[in-house]
């Protein structure tokens, strides 16, 4: 019925508040929230969701399995992201491995 709010409440993932989930913002690790199928969503408070980055994800995670490949140091891996992140797609994978371990 217009003018009813669901009054179910959730939690926001990030800092544990609860609030009533029209109060509160869908996250979707999938970075798609537009298809609603077969899916159960997490929730964030508005301070929070401010907070997130807003960019988009497409090709984020196989951009850190690229630079990732397990024996690297974790501060090497920021350096290997920023790297690739201000070279951009073209030169990504390229690079010598071996001066990393």
């Amino acid at each position: 019925m217009w003018g009813q709010r669901d009054r179910t409440e959730v939690t926001c993932i990030a800092c544990g508040t609860s609030l009533d989930r029209p109060d509160a913002r869908e996250y979707d690790k999938q970075g798609d929230r537009w298809d609603r199928r077969e899916k159960e969503f997490e929730y964030l408070c508005k301070p929070c969701h401010r907070e997130l980055c807003h960019q988009p994800r497409a090709g984020l995670e196989s951009l850190l399995a690229d630079i990732e490949d397990g024996s690297v140091r974790a501060s090497r891996f920021v350096e290997r992201y920023y790297e690739a992140v201000e070279d951009g797609p073209e030169t990504e994978g390229r690079g010598d491995r071996e001066q990393d371990r």
